[in-house]
């Protein structure tokens, strides 16, 4: 029985503006109708090829607790547990949370750990490549697997291997890690052969990982292991001890443990692999036409050449004429346009606008909360129209505010509107007022989502002027939604 442990907490920059800290590539439908999560999900569950995966294990932080939920419910995976980090801090401890937790429950748990944000083509060959280090584990090893390079890629880290991979895919013992290299390390490194890509996707016994960190990475193994055994449970999610947790080092298992270790071995895998770094991994994998040109959503290419565009509102159509090696991605509220060449420089878009305080470098256009989400559509200086989109039998917090009204038009589905010590239904085409200091909630008691107009108006319209009575998924007082 193999367990995935899936790190699910990463809040990349280089997918912006479709990637934001609010709502990360992981979580999007990026290549396919499944997020890359339910995809990295579904991957390791099920007893195929001869392997047995159990529930997965979890690691994210709280803002995306309710999102993973959500998301394995749509795909009818059960998690073992989901741990919450109380704040990022690098793969090496999320990596030993999980081992000492599946250790308190099996002290022979063997585990798979995964970003959950790569892309795998050939599933069939990944779990073949599991099936290899699994041979390697038993002799005590700690497998990591390496991706054969299809060019000469500078984004990611290489493992020197100490033979060439064979036709058979078996373990090899690692020589070193390799730094990202520039373009003409890594053409040398591509022709050599004997180099892979650091897919960051690790197998090993829970004990033999925790003996690593312990000879290694010593200083770890006091505050996280006290943020596991202290770890309390919330709403079926287990909460690491954030004072102890906030103790670790900010690190990651490759610089904490692997580097330092002399019991590693690599499987090769040649099954079609991408972590999706940037928007130029986006267009490889969507397959470029015979002008090299790649279309998604509502958009339009004329005379364009090694050019990916790609609109994710259905109210903005995106047209490209003439251009070449260009890559221009469009949402509601931002449009980012590049050269092809400059992928890796998107953060550095983020950063600038971080820097001006605007909004669209962290926080994205639907905010998603525990019982569905809602977005802006119109604001002004004392009112905010938004669309609230409520989850079947799913409810918002019993509330009030202090600097605004608000009146409610329901457009699909039924709300059960409480206000004050008033319960009523109201339908489609219907519509009610929430007076300034009112206590009210809003529920969906149907069977299908509910969808209304919500239009605030007052002296203040943040997030946070709320005074929250009563709610189902425990949040605190000004917590949004």
């Amino acid at each position: 029985m193999v367990t995935p442990v899936i790190l699910c907490g990463g809040s990349g920059t280089r997918l912006w503006p479709l990637s934001r800290k609010s709502y990360p590539k992981q979580f999007v439908p990026l290549v396919g109708e499944e997020t890359l999560f339910q995809a990295s999900a579904h991957r390791l569950s099920g007893a195929e090829n001869g392997i047995e995966f159990d529930k997965p294990v979890i690691l994210t932080g709280s803002d995306f607790r309710f999102i993973v939920t959500e998301q394995l419910t749509e795909i009818g995976i059960d998690p073992n547990a989901i741990l919450i980090e109380p704040e990022g801090r690098n793969t090496a401890p999320a990596v030993l949370a999980a081992a000492l937790y599946l250790l308190e429950k099996d002290p022979e748990a063997i585990m798979l750990v995964a970003p959950s944000d790569h892309v795998v083509l050939d599933k069939a060959a990944f779990h073949k490549a599991v099936t290899k280090g699994l041979e390697a584990i038993q002799d005590g090893k700690l497998v990591t697997f390496g991706i054969q390079p299809t060019h000469a890629e500078t984004a990611y880290g290489y493992l020197e291997l100490s033979a060439k991979p064979d036709a058979n895919g078996t373990a090899i013992d690692l020589k070193q890690f390799v730094e990202k290299p520039d373009h003409d390390h890594a053409v040398q490194m591509l022709e050599a052969g004997h180099f892979l890509w650091n897919a960051g996707i690790f197998l090993f016994k829970a004990r033999d990982i925790v003996e690593a960190f312990k000879s290694h990475a010593p200083a770890l193994m006091g505050p996280v292991g006290n943020a596991v055994t202290n770890a309390e449970v919330d709403l079926g999610f287990l909460r690491l001890a954030p004072d102890d947790w906030c103790q670790a080092e900010d690190i990651s298992i490759d610089y904490a443990v692997m580097e330092r270790s002399d019991n590693l071995s690599v499987v090769p895998f040649d099954g079609g692999w991408s972590d999706l770094g940037g928007w130029d991994a986006v267009w490889r994998e969507f397959g470029p036409d015979e002008n090299g040109v790649v279309t998604s959503g509502d958009a339009t290419a004329i005379d364009c050449n090694n050019t990916l565009l790609r609109s994710d509102s259905d109210q903005l159509e995106l047209v490209g004429v003439g251009l070449d090696n260009v890559m221009a991605v469009a949402m509601n509220d931002a449009v980012l346009i590049a050269d092809m060449s400059r992928a890796q420089d998107v953060k550095k878009a983020v950063a600038a606008l971080k820097t001006k305080g605007s909004a669209q470098a962290t926080d994205f256009p639907k905010d998603h909360r525990p019982w569905g989400w809602f977005e802006s559509l119109v604001i002004g200086s004392r009112f905010q129209v938004k669309r609230i989109h409520v989850h079947p039998g799913a409810a918002l917090s019993l509330q009030s505010h202090h600097h605004r009204s608000e009146h409610w038009i329901v457009v699909e589905g039924t709300a059960k509107v409480t206000i004050d010590d008033e319960v009523k239904l109201v339908s489609e085409n219907q519509s009610v007022y929430i007076p300034l200091g009112a206590v009210h909630r809003m529920e969906n008691p149907g069977k299908v989502p509910m969808v209304l107009i919500e239009v605030q108006t007052g002296s203040y319209l943040g997030e946070d002027d709320i005074v929250r009575l009563e709610d189902v998924y425990a949040r605190g007082q000004g917590a949004k939604g």
